[in-house]
């Protein structure tokens, strides 16, 4: 399978390829699938149903990864996949997806990933999702990611979520319902700039004793552009959750946080914190003091922020 330049560009930033993966993986470019390689413990089929793909991983698999890439190179594609991953009883797997939008027209081009996980007991999953628009076009890169986690009794799964620049609109979506002693943790990094819009939305029900939630977000909204941050937490048993916002606001930027937490059983011992404000001044004055000037210890400060 031979890649563009394009193609390589975008797998580099959203997968961290340099070339096509070793394992088991389906790479998607405008609409269709375009390389795909299974392994003895994990299956990858077509739907039927639904554009998209099923990933199933044996019980027991250990060391081993998915990659399912994403990449839209042509101006005024809409994409829409269903993609389901079934993951068996004690496997340990990584999971790396993604979505590359380089639109170069005048028409918007458009990508909803709806990603539902079956997270067997006692598995463990790693899943990174990485988003990132480029282009010269006067059409916008839109992206609005679901991601719906199912997690059995002794489940664990960690989710890496970061936008990582270029998407000019996103609506996210992260539902996530838990076992018995399943943990579910959500690391969300966003980046705004010009005139962008980022939304997120999380939902967690604890239902399982003894099981727990962690979500944390961190954003910068630069220039004009808005973020909202929507999460909801449901303590339905004894159980721990907790949420965050912490942003930073520059120029125009604009953010709203929107906790919620709801404790439906005695036991439930639920947390939520927000923060909103712009870089304090005397870390400013500390870079610049060491020979940045003031963008240089303002992109210093973001990148440390977001790492």
């Amino acid at each position: 399978m031979e890649l563009d330049n394009i193609q390589k560009h975008m797998l580099e930033q959203i997968a961290g390829l340099h070339e096509v993966p070793q394992g088991a993986y389906n790479l998607r470019s405008n609409g269709e699938s375009i390389g795909r390689s299974v392994t003895e413990n994990i299956d990858i089929v077509t739907r039927s149903d639904n554009m998209g793909i099923e990933i199933y991983i044996k019980p027991n698999t250990k060391n081993e990864s998915v990659h399912i890439p994403v990449i839209l190179s042509q101006s005024g594609l809409e994409d829409v996949v269903y993609n389901d991953f079934h993951i068996g009883e004690n496997a340990d797997v990584v999971i790396v997806a993604g979505c590359g939008i380089h639109n170069g027209g005048s028409k918007n081009s458009q990508h909803n990933g709806i990603h539902t996980f079956y997270v067997g007991k006692g598995a463990r999953v790693k899943y990174i999702e990485k988003h990132y628009g480029i282009g010269d076009g006067d059409g916008k890169n839109i992206m609005n990611p679901q991601t719906i986690i199912n997690i059995d009794d002794d489940g664990y799964m960690e989710m890496d979520s970061l936008q990582i620049k270029g998407v000019d609109s996103t609506y996210r979506i992260t539902k996530g319902v838990l076992g018995a002693r399943a943990t579910l943790i959500v690391s969300e990094k966003i980046l705004t700039h010009g005139s962008q819009s980022a939304t997120t939305d999380f939902d967690a029900q604890l239902n399982g004793a003894d099981c727990s939630a962690h979500i944390v977000s961190r954003s910068v909204a630069r220039d004009n552009s808005k973020q909202l941050f929507i999460s909801n937490i449901e303590g339905n048993s004894r159980c721990s959750g907790h949420t965050e916002c912490d942003a930073i606001l520059m120029d125009n930027g604009t953010v709203s946080a929107e906790p919620k937490i709801t404790a439906n059983c005695l036991d439930a011992s639920l947390i939520h914190e927000a923060a909103i404000g712009k870089i304090a001044g005397e870390q400013l004055i500390k870079l610049m003091t060491l020979g940045l000037n003031e963008k240089e210890a303002e992109d210093r400060i973001i990148n440390g922020f977001l790492q």
